[in-house]
């Protein structure tokens, strides 16, 4: 029982770093947040964040680590469905999600800028992006075998193009007092796919989805 108080007490203070580090690298950048203002945000002393990180990129790397995990249960539990439409604008959307927070704009930039300095963040990028692309991939041959998508579009490029427009909603969004985005992202994928049979979501058969957000 100790030992599973303690993994439970070792993955909160992780996750306590990772959540501080990335409002602190949003909101100053990567190269201007020390490692003393992390353990500050976070309630710890510095010495105990090198307990749980060896240095700085690492904590940086352990933010978008998280997206792995997250990308391939999302993945998994889509893969076999039967509605392929729905699966991919779920998918879609679960995606996207995270671009509401105000740091998304602010955290993405920094993962451009460290991306190529870091080949062990790239590989962590590389993975994520694999996974999303491959189960987007199977989704699209689904759908497009069942005549519900535009059979023309190669799957794996369709997949890699629908990624691309994902990562734009992250830079074009974090704002409080801007539009959702994801209405708008299922809209040019819907069209971009030539799915004319989009289910509902709940923005749209729920007039009160707008105010409960």
């Amino acid at each position: 029982m100790a030992r599973t108080v303690n993994q439970q007490q070792h993955r909160q203070r992780r996750e306590a770093v990772t959540t501080a580090a990335a409002t602190l690298f949003a909101r100053h950048g990567f190269a201007k947040t020390t490692t003393a203002e992390i353990a500050r945000e976070a309630g710890i002393s510095t010495g105990s964040l090198f307990y749980y990180f060896p240095d700085k990129p690492a904590i940086f790397r352990a933010i978008f680590e998280q997206d792995i995990a997250a990308s391939r249960a999302l993945l998994d539990e889509h893969a076999g469905t039967e509605d392929p439409v729905a699966s991919i604008l779920a998918v879609v959307s679960a995606l996207a999600a995270p671009a509401r927070d105000e740091r998304a704009p602010g955290l993405l930039v920094e993962l451009l800028r460290q991306v190529g300095n870091d080949p062990q963040l790239g590989e962590v990028v590389a993975i994520n992006d694999t996974i999303v692309r491959d189960g987007l991939a199977a989704l699209l041959r689904q759908a497009a075998a069942e005549e519900r998508a535009d059979p023309d579009l190669d799957a794996e490029r369709a997949a890699a193009w629908i990624q691309a427009i994902i990562d734009a909603t992250y830079l074009h969004s974090g704002d409080n007092s801007a539009t959702d985005p994801l209405p708008m992202l299922r809209l040019i994928v819907t069209r971009f796919l030539g799915i004319d049979d989009a289910p509902a979501t709940a923005t749209e058969h729920d007039p009160n989805a707008e105010e409960t957000r």
